[in-house]
């Protein structure tokens, strides 16, 4: 029989797949929908829009490191479906606000920025979760699984946002939103997590020390964490001025902003479809420098579109966007799970979370430069910070990995790495 180039992996491991589907999707409709309304229903611009993005991103500074304490010390399976279903409340509460004709920016904000703590914890839990449910021969598959469940959101979860609003209004995408998440909590409530040995009971600031070290001062991690801080920090800064840019420079209806958005989502598809393919033929080191290129590169094609106004090039841009650095997130997960001790995981997870950080950066740059220079400043100078987190990860020893590293052991705090 021929081998398949997709490995069996554990209905346990499964189910969290599809949780993270779940639980995607609903973060990204939500996302979409809210700069939509608020450009639409609430009439704001692009100074407006950049402090709405800031305060939807503002959680991954505020709770990350928080979460990964928690993720190291409790269960993951547990602490994720708590966090999702504090989502769907929140993610309800704005329906309502919509329904009753209460909505404001403020309350938009505030709603959104307690639905993405939820997206926060999910985010550091499940990385950490990933090596319990599965071999560790079987961590590029697993981790390749649940970045194509998260690029079918971002695939899907744009493009029906825009639409419901478009069709129906807001309240009916933020409706759907909340269903996701409870959906999402009944696949997480089904995961057999195994048992961890139990924790010893030291002083937060201890824990954090630690991870932030591990990382800080390992050869490998530093240089992807600087270069994801840089890549985030670029690419909020395009998604902050881009609705009103779509609406008023390139004559976007609403529909036609989600369909355009959705190509990152596309682009992501592509990638984590390729990503097995990829990953066999080119050096481990080298997948891991693609998705920075990528990301230059859809930043040039963003800011040519303030010459040639095309929404067939901004919807280009935004799939190269997703296609290269999908590659980057596959690699450099498994790159992180290999090289960590088992007791930092969740730590380790969120600082690379932390990272994130970045994006209320980049979506305050949007407000401050889109405010008083315009968008196309705003694109011109993402481009030229796309290029920074290019040339920081060129220059760095990750490039030259030949092969994934060994896995690390549990109780070792040392870096292991192969070339």
């Amino acid at each position: 029989m021929p081998r398949s180039d997709t490995p069996a992996l554990p209905a346990t491991f499964n189910r969290l797949a599809w949780s993270n589907l779940a639980a995607q999707s609903a973060e990204q409709i939500a996302l979409a929908a809210a700069p939509i309304v608020a450009v639409l229903f609430l009439g704001v611009g692009e100074g407006e829009t950049g402090l709405l993005q800031t305060a939807l991103t503002a959680p991954f500074v505020l709770f990350a490191i928080p979460a990964g304490l928690l993720t190291d010390r409790i269960s993951r399976r547990v602490l994720m479906a708590v966090a999702e279903a504090l989502r769907a409340l929140a993610l309800l509460a704005i329906l309502a606000a919509i329904w009753f004709g209460e909505i404001t920016l403020s309350g938009l904000a505030m709603l959104g920025f307690v639905a993405v703590c939820g997206t926060v914890v999910f985010s550091v839990a499940a990385p950490a979760l990933v090596p319990s449910l599965v071999a560790k021969e079987l961590l590029p598959a697993a981790n390749a699984r649940i970045e194509l469940a998260r690029t079918v959101a971002f695939a899907s979860g744009p493009a029906l946002g825009g639409l419901l609003v478009g069709w129906i209004g807001g309240g009916p995408a933020f409706g759907c939103a909340a269903v996701l998440s409870a959906v999402a909590v009944v696949f997480l409530a089904g995961i057999d997590e195994p048992a961890r040995p139990a924790v010893p009971q030291r002083h937060p600031l201890q824990d954090i020390k630690e991870g932030a070290v591990f990382v800080l001062h390992h050869p490998l991690l530093r240089p992807v964490f600087i270069t994801q801080f840089i890549f985030n920090t670029a690419s909020f800064l395009l998604l902050a001025v881009f609705v009103p840019y779509a609406v008023h420079r390139l004559a976007l209806s609403a529909t036609e902003v989600g369909v355009t958005l959705s190509m990152y989502g596309v682009g992501m598809v592509v990638g984590a479809l390729l990503a097995t393919r990829v990953m066999r033929h080119l050096a481990f080191g080298r997948v891991i420098g693609l998705g920075p290129v990528a990301g230059f590169a859809a930043a040039l094609v963003m800011a040519l579109t303030t010459l040639v106004p095309s929404p067939w090039l901004a919807g280009l841009s935004f799939f190269l966007l997703g296609a290269g650095p999908i590659l980057w997130v596959i690699s450099t997960t498994t790159l992180r799970q290999s090289v960590t001790p088992s007791g930092l995981l969740g730590r380790v997870s969120a600082i690379n979370i932390l990272s994130y950080g970045a994006r209320p950066l980049g979506s305050l740059l949007g407000a401050v430069v889109g405010g008083a220079y315009g968008a196309d400043m705003c694109l011109y100078l993402a481009a030229g910070i796309f290029a920074v987190q290019a040339l920081v990860i060129w220059l760095s020893p990750a490039v030259a990995l030949d092969r994934q590293p060994d896995m690390i052991g549990a109780c070792s705090g040392r870096p292991q790495f192969a070339r």
